[in-house]
């Protein structure tokens, strides 16, 4: 199999998925519930986490909280060059077959700055209290989901923007040591 044809069932396989998970959209329940998920993942969700931490690790502790605002900043860095680079339409700007279920925050598909963001806080609140974990996987895991069953990100937007997502905060807690914080 050549370039070319891998490229293709890649890009089928993408449609595929995304269809099949769009397809649960159709149940006016699931929707309602992807839509709620997705709000609460633009960064309500995120800001409760993160006040959680401070309040459980007490005041001075916030200080070591910009580690998740910069790795924030970094993800973001990243994300929009890519979107900007790549400029891959929405699914449901290219697809009749899958029906919008949210209005997205910007034009493009490529990466997913939900999911980016969500594991990237993930990795790193997680790291700071590993309590929180039971909470943040499964809302992660929801809101990655939430961008494809909505119309709104081809399973490989979602799958980068993870990948993308673990790495930012990886480096992060590999570097605090060395900028002399202790997480």
């Amino acid at each position: 199999m050549n370039f070319k044809e891998t490229k293709i069932k890649i890009l089928d396989l993408d449609l595929r998925g995304c269809v099949y998970l769009n397809n649960l959209s159709h149940m006016q329940y699931v929707a309602l519930f992807f839509k709620i998920i997705s709000r609460l993942g633009d960064g309500a969700f995120w800001y409760l986490m993160l006040l959680i931490v401070w309040l459980n690790k007490g005041f001075a502790y916030g200080l070591k909280l910009i580690y998740v605002v910069l790795s924030a900043l970094i993800g973001t860095g990243i994300y929009k060059i890519l979107k900007h680079k790549t400029v891959r339409p929405r699914p449901y700007q290219v697809h009749q077959v899958i029906i919008l279920g949210e209005r997205p925050l910007d034009h493009f598909s490529f990466p997913s700055g939900h999911t980016l963001h969500a594991v990237m806080t993930t990795v790193v609140l997680g790291y700071i209290q590993p309590a929180l974990l039971f909470l943040m996987m499964p809302f992660t895991i929801l809101v990655a989901l939430s961008r494809m069953i909505l119309g709104l990100h081809y399973p490989s937007d979602v799958i980068v923007g993870a990948l993308i997502g673990a790495t930012v905060a990886s480096m992060i807690l590999v570097a605090a040591p060395f900028l002399h914080i202790s997480l």
